[in-house]
């Protein structure tokens, strides 16, 4: 084969038709990477993502506040005498309160010299879009869960017309010591027994939190439990034996292992994957690696606010921290779809310049989004103190634990 010598700019197919890789009538030339790209970062980006299809999503088209209406209350006359005016209930006036929109947008980028190995090679391209994507996703998670545990340490709103809720009553967790394994739960280095008591109790708090929920006449659909991967792992094994003792009577069957009456799969499926669930009395339970366990102090003393805004930045640890064999602090957060709201002014948005002054291309994906607290009963912590914070058994202690920063959950 004759050689054809060096490959000009303009010998390039791209560079004369792209019709085939492109929608539309595009024969200019010059425009495959852009749309090609957009394409493969809103792809990936709903691959990572778990919290946002997990809660409510709203769409704005304009504008950087949403205003949610709080309706009133019908009232009830039980016996309406004759000639007694019925004046429609004073209670029914409905007030609002504001989701807005972070003042920010956050943004993904990265610069490039070598334009035609970003154009031709697909393995590069794909591997920087899922690179972006998956920056931008996995902050929005930890933003997500951030509001999440915002919401369960949010009071019941003052003008909210119904009856006292006593959200104090849905914390969940333990006081100075490690009596019902909640410090151990999801430490490796902490005991089978303890971690598989840290376990049982966890399940114990869902239980009490369903209740919760139906004896405040509050509906819901579906309800999860948010933990860490360690933490789902010692759910998922209770009841493996770990000593020979345990076949004293006849051997265990494991609570999630699929055998008998168990609630897993069996054991030789390895729930290996992030999106592997668990079902217990209705609740959901899911691992992610952008919990409590991981975020650690977000709030920090001078530290960079790497989820965003001062609102998003919690110390999950609750002041606390870690000794080799348990874990203080947040450590499971149950809620349902409707505790919090994510709302968009825009979807994923990539943008690309050549800059000719450093002969680059410089490429950002960036979103402009907000969070805000919806339904403070729909969210609930479960969380282990230390002993000398053993009085947190309120959910405005528990928000000054944490450092949580002042929002707009307020009325309008």
């Amino acid at each position: 084969m004759a050689t054809v010598g060096d490959l000009a700019h303009g010998h390039l197919p791209y560079r004369t038709d792209v019709t085939t890789a492109t929608s539309g009538s595009n024969t200019t030339g010059g425009k495959l990477w852009l749309p090609i790209w957009s394409g493969e970062v809103i792809h990936a980006y709903d691959e990572y993502n778990v919290f946002e299809g997990l809660t409510t999503t709203r769409v704005i088209p304009s504008g950087t506040t949403v205003e949610i209406p709080i309706t009133g209350t019908v009232d009830l006359n039980p016996a309406w005498d004759a000639g007694e005016e019925l004046v429609g209930g004073m209670a029914s006036t409905a007030t609002t309160f504001q989701l807005k929109l972070d003042k920010r947008p956050m943004a993904a980028h990265f610069e490039i010299d070598n334009v035609d190995l970003m154009l031709t090679q697909w393995e590069f391209r794909n591997e920087l879009a899922r690179q972006a994507a998956m920056t931008l996703a996995n902050t929005r998670d930890k933003q997500l869960y951030s509001y999440l545990c915002r919401a369960a340490m949010t009071s019941q709103i003052s003008s909210d017309p119904r009856p006292s809720l006593d959200l104090n009553s849905a914390l969940y967790g333990a006081g100075d010591s490690d009596g019902d394994g909640l410090l151990s739960w999801g430490n490796a280095s902490a005991t089978a027994a303890n971690r598989a008591l840290g376990a049982l109790t966890a399940l114990e708090q869902v239980e009490k939190y369903i209740v919760f929920l139906q004896e405040n006449n509050i509906p819901y659909d579906k309800l999860y439990m948010a933990v860490s991967p360690q933490c789902f792992m010692d759910i998922r094994a209770l009841g493996v034996a770990r000593l020979a003792t345990d076949f004293d009577d006849g051997g265990m069957q494991p609570y999630f292992g699929g055998v008998a009456n168990g609630l897993g799969g069996p054991l030789t499926n390895a729930y290996g994957q992030l999106h592997d669930t668990l079902e217990y009395m209705g609740c959901t339970i899911i691992k992610t690696n952008h919990g409590a366990d991981n975020l650690g102090d977000t709030y920090g003393d001078g530290s960079p606010r790497t989820l965003g805004e001062d609102k998003y930045c919690l110390d999950f640890k609750l002041g606390d921290t870690d000794t080799a064999d348990t874990t203080r602090g947040i450590r499971a957060v149950m809620f349902t779809p409707e505790a919090i709201a994510g709302i968009r002014l825009q979807g994923l948005k990539v943008d690309t310049v050549d800059d000719i002054r450093r002969n680059t291309s410089f490429t950002v994906a960036s979103m402009m989004s907000g969070t805000g607290v919806l339904r403070p009963e729909c969210a609930a912590l479960i969380t282990s103190k230390d002993i000398s914070h053993s009085d947190w058994d309120t959910r405005a202690e528990m928000a000054t634990a944490a450092h949580m920063a002042a929002d707009g959950y307020a009325q309008a």
